[in-house]
């Protein structure tokens, strides 16, 4: 998907972004993400590890959540747009969870001349129950 930047002069606080709506989160996901991460904590993919852990089944790596934010930005503006990403961990995301990913436009500024956007950005499960909470700012020409 080849990205532009949104219009500066259109822009206004409260503006969303476009929702990205993931499949459920399966197993095989978790696995291909500790393979491209390099995170192999079995408590992601291995049941009978995460169950002796006290956790009912295996989750998403909190970064792949993080990852799922990325993806809502680079699909709104180019990655080179992109100035900083801070997330906050809410809850766990569970195998079968369908994940929607959302954003706001928070603030727009001029830094040193330099048109900055402030996006207020979340991840929520079907239920709406928040996964991750994240910021964002982004340079627009």
């Amino acid at each position: 998907m080849t990205t532009s930047l949104p219009a500066w002069d259109s822009l206004r606080s409260g503006d969303l972004l476009p929702p990205l709506e993931l499949p459920p989160l399966t197993r095989l996901a978790l696995a291909l993400y500790c393979g491209a991460s390099g995170d192999h904590n079995p408590i992601h993919v291995d049941t009978d590890f995460a169950r002796a852990a006290g956790m009912p089944d295996v989750f998403a790596h909190g970064m792949l959540s993080a990852a799922w934010l990325g993806r809502l930005l680079t699909d709104w503006v180019p990655q080179t747009a992109l100035r900083s990403l801070d997330v906050r961990f809410a809850a766990m995301t569970h195998v079968g969870e369908r994940i929607t990913c959302s954003g706001r436009v928070a603030e727009t500024f001029v830094d040193n001349g330099r048109r900055m956007a402030r996006l207020a950005l979340s991840t929520a499960n079907q239920d709406g129950m928040v996964k991750l909470t994240g910021e964002a700012l982004v340079e627009l020409a």
